[in-house]
């Protein structure tokens, strides 16, 4: 199990703080490998809001009893002092990202953005983008820097307009085919991005046409269906590489390439350093 975690003043508990109107008291990301079980009971909930994101595989979460498999692309939304239950199970490859935060004015500005007071769980998208916002926000809590609780601030309220704007357009959109569609398929390059997919093959066997998928898919995630699939090999092998545990090879292998040195090559173009320099920086 991959994890990194960040928090306030290096402390787990949970507070309720009005002094400022919106507080980021801590963050971080679960990717399960091989643990077979991660789960979480607050039966009294928590005294700050928390706010996951599944960003491939699916969780399982309980409310009123009944349990809602939650997948990827999806958020969803705590409360204070609402029960929280649910799991994460390794074969599901789960990753999520999460934050806490509490203030004297979430309330109304999680209902400015969009975010009633009933939105439990919704759709929010599958790009790569809300996956950079919260790695960002993790690095800025563990390293603290000047202005470090502004920034966290600034990070937060980017995924509020992010959501803000998903809602407004998707709104807007009368092609609920579509949308189910790109759905279906992002799940499944979540699950399977490690594979030889090829996207003709994939539009083929779900019998739509391979450039209405093309432009729907971009369309709903901002990008091609192929650089989906390798902005999510890339970001998983920068997961990897924080891993002492494991080669480049390993990695090349685990994130879908037989060959290190084409990975290296492609690792390269994505992120302007190959695989074992990448590495070196994140130990300096």
């Amino acid at each position: 199990m991959y994890t990194n975690n960040a928090y306030l003043n290096n402390s787990t508990l949970d507070i309720k703080d009005k002094s400022k109107p919106l507080i980021v008291t801590s963050c971080g990301t679960y990717h399960l490998y091989t643990r077979p079980k991660l789960p979480t009971w607050r039966p009294r909930g928590r005294l700050d809001f928390q706010l996951l994101y599944i960003a491939s595989g699916k969780a399982h979460f309980h409310f009123d009893g009944k349990e809602q498999i939650v997948t990827a692309g999806h958020m969803v939304l705590y409360r204070p002092k609402e029960p929280q239950k649910y799991e994460y199970y390794g074969e599901d490859q789960t990753e999520v990202y999460w934050v806490h935060f509490t203030g004297g004015n979430v309330t109304n500005l999680l209902r400015s953005y969009g975010l009633a007071d009933d939105k439990k769980v919704f759709y929010c998208g599958s790009g790569m983008e809300y996956q950079t916002i919260f790695r960002s926000m993790i690095n800025e809590l563990q390293m603290c820097k000047e202005s470090y609780p502004e920034m966290l601030e600034m990070y937060l309220k980017q995924i509020f307009i992010m959501l803000q704007r998903f809602f407004q357009t998707s709104a807007k959109v009368s092609n609920t085919q579509a949308a189910e569609e790109i759905d279906k398929a992002t799940l499944y390059f979540n699950e399977h991005y490690s594979e030889d997919i090829y996207v003709d093959e994939y539009a083929k066997e779900h019998n739509i046409s391979i450039s209405w998928f093309i432009r729907n898919f971009k369309h709903y995630t901002g990008v091609t269906p192929m650089q989906y699939i390798l902005n999510k090999r890339i970001y998983n092998a920068e997961a990897l590489l924080q891993n002492p545990q494991y080669n480049i090879t390993e990695i090349a292998n685990i994130v879908g390439y037989d060959n290190p040195l084409y990975f290296s090559r492609i690792f390269k173009k994505a992120k302007g350093l190959s695989p074992s320099e990448y590495r070196k920086n994140i130990n300096l």
